[in-house]
C-alpha cells in the first residue's frame, strides 16, 4: 500500500468538543471497517483550522472514497515518497 498524506479543511477544528471529535472518528472508523484491507488510518495531526491525516491505501480513490462514507472533507491529497526525520543528516559511523 502507499501512504498518504491528507489536508481536511474543517474551520473550528482545533476548538471542537471531545464528543465532537468521537463522532467524527467513528464516522471514520465505520468507512474504514467497509473498506477494508484498502485503507487504514494511522495517525492525524490537528491545528485550528485543519486537520493532516496519514493514512495508508491501496490508491488515492480509496482515500477519496473513505471521504464520502464517512463525511469528512477532503482538501489536497499527496502520496508520501519519503521520510525524514533529524537522523537522515548524520554520517553513517565508519565501525
Amino acid at each position: 500500500m502507499k501512504r498518504y498524506m491528507i489536508e481536511r479543511p474543517i474551520p473550528g477544528l482545533g476548538k471542537a468538543s471531545v464528543k465532537q471529535v468521537r463522532e467524527a472518528a467513528s464516522a471514520s472508523n465505520a468507512a474504514l471497517a467497509a473498506l477494508a484491507p484498502d485503507i487504514q488510518w494511522l495517525e492525524s495531526f490537528v491545528t485550528q483550522d485543519t486537520t493532516y491525516c496519514i493514512y495508508l491505501a491501496k490508491d488515492e480513490e480509496t482515500i477519496r472514497k473513505h471521504s464520502e462514507m464517512s463525511g469528512a472533507p477532503l482538501g489536497k491529497v499527496s502520496e508520501i515518497h519519503r521520510v525524514l526525520d533529524p537522523l537522515a543528516g548524520l554520517k553513517a559511523s565508519s565501525g
